[in-house]
């Protein structure tokens, strides 16, 4: 058991030490920014916008069951394509 302590103290103290500025002796303000940009990530939008077509809170499935009845008598919605660049490309080497 002492061996262990031994062991375990001087590893403990390393690791505390990296999250602490040498110069200022204090935390490193960047200290935990993958955490926090994850959680931002992650984190609903407590305001979001719907497009007027789309499904809206509270439909109860209403767009989705016209969806399913125009899927199944073929009457399908026309799919809108558009242009993401223009111009030419650039081609191969000549």
């Amino acid at each position: 058991m002492f061996s262990r302590l031994i062991w375990v103290a001087p590893v403990a103290v390393l690791v505390a030490g990296c999250a602490v500025d040498p110069v200022t002796q204090s935390y490193d303000p960047s200290f935990g920014e993958a955490n926090k940009y994850n959680n931002a990530v992650q984190t609903i939008n407590p305001d979001p916008v719907y497009a007027a077509d789309s499904a809206q809170p509270g439909d109860n499935g209403d767009v989705g069951a016209h969806a399913v009845k125009r899927y199944r008598t073929d009457t399908v919605k026309a799919i809108e394509t558009m242009e993401t660049t223009s111009g030419s490309s650039g081609g191969g080497p000549k």
